[in-house]
C-alpha cells in the first residue's frame, strides 16, 4: 500500500461497470473484526489498491463489551457509518460522542488526532463501515465533526457527505460524495451521478442487479466513465455510493488510507 505521498494517482481509461467480490483481506482480532475493501482492486491493472481520493472501505464488526484502545491517526478523513446499533468514541480532546443511524462522525486526522471506539456490555452487536479518504494536502489541522442526519426515505439516497463546498450535512477534504439507500425488493433506483465523477458503489445488505450484473451483500461496483446505471432490488437491499473525482490530488501518508 505504499507509494508517493503526495500527487495524482493515475488510473485506468477504461470505461463501464466493474465487478468485486468480498474482499479476501481481513483481520480477526476476536471481538473486532475487520473486512478492507480497496475501490482501485475492481479495475484490472489499475496501479492503486485506492480509488483516487478514496482509500479505502472497511466493513467493521466490534462484539458487545469491546474496547479498542487510544491510538492515533494522521493524514486520512475517517467517516464512520453505523446504519444499526452504537459505536461509543472517545478522544484526546475531551469528546465522548455516540455514532448511532441518527449521526454520522467525520474524524479528520490531519496532522494528528488521538481516539478510541468501544461497544458496552449491553450494546447489541455492531457492523459498520469506517470510510478512508485521502486528504489533498498533508498535516492539515486536525477536526471532529459528529451530527445528526436526515431520517432514511425507502427509495431516496440521502447524501451524507461531501466536499467543503458541498450541502452535504458534514464534509471531507477532497472530492467525494457519500449516498446511502435502502431499497424494499422489488424497487428501481438510479444510482448518483456527477459530472467528472466516477461512482464506486457497496452493498452492504441484501442483493441487487446493475447493469444486467448481479451484486450480492458485501461486493461492489466501480462505474467508470459510463451512462446512468439503475440499481433493482432482488432483496430488501441496503447500499452506498461514492462519487468520486479519479483526478483530485491527493496524499498518500494516512495512518490506514494511504
Amino acid at each position: 500500500m505504499a507509494g508517493a505521498p503526495t500527487g495524482r494517482i493515475l488510473h485506468s481509461d477504461s470505461t463501464g461497470l466493474h465487478k468485486a467480490p468480498r474482499t479476501n483481506v481481513s483481520q480477526n482480532q476476536g471481538k473486532f473484526r475487520i473486512h478492507l475493501n480497496f475501490p482501485g482492486r475492481n479495475l484490472p491493472d489499475h496501479d492503486d489498491h485506492g480509488y483516487g481520493p478514496l482509500a479505502t472501505v472497511v466493513e467493521s464488526f466490534m462484539d458487545p463489551d469491546t474496547l479498542i484502545s487510544m491510538h492515533q491517526h494522521r493524514n486520512e478523513e475517517i467517516i464512520s457509518w453505523v446504519p444499526a446499533g452504537v459505536m461509543r468514541h472517545d478522544d484526546g480532546e475531551g469528546n465522548k460522542l455516540v455514532t448511532d443511524p441518527d449521526h454520522l462522525m467525520v474524524m479528520g486526522a490531519g496532522d494528528g488526532f488521538w481516539h478510541e471506539e468501544r461497544t458496552l456490555a449491553d450494546d447489541p452487536p455492531l457492523r459498520m463501515l469506517q470510510i478512508f479518504v485521502r486528504p489533498h494536502s498533508l498535516d492539515l489541522p486536525a477536526t471532529i465533526q459528529h451530527e445528526p442526519i436526515p431520517d432514511p426515505v425507502a427509495g431516496e439516497w440521502r447524501h451524507l457527505f461531501g466536499p467543503e463546498a458541498s450541502d452535504a450535512p458534514l464534509t471531507v477534504r477532497n472530492e467525494v460524495d457519500f449516498y446511502d439507500v435502502r431499497l424494499d425488493a422489488g424497487s428501481r433506483v438510479a444510482i448518483p451521478s456527477k459530472a467528472g465523477r466516477d461512482v464506486y458503489f457497496y452493498v452492504f445488505d441484501g442483493e441487487v442487479t446493475a447493469d444486467g450484473t448481479r451484486f450480492d451483500a458485501t461486493e461492489s461496483g466501480l462505474l467508470v466513465g459510463g451512462d446512468a446505471v439503475t440499481v433493482t432490488a432482488e432483496t430488501d437491499a441496503v447500499l452506498v455510493a461514492f462519487l468520486v473525482d479519479p483526478d483530485a490530488p491527493v496524499t498518500r501518508q494516512g495512518t490506514v488510507g494511504r
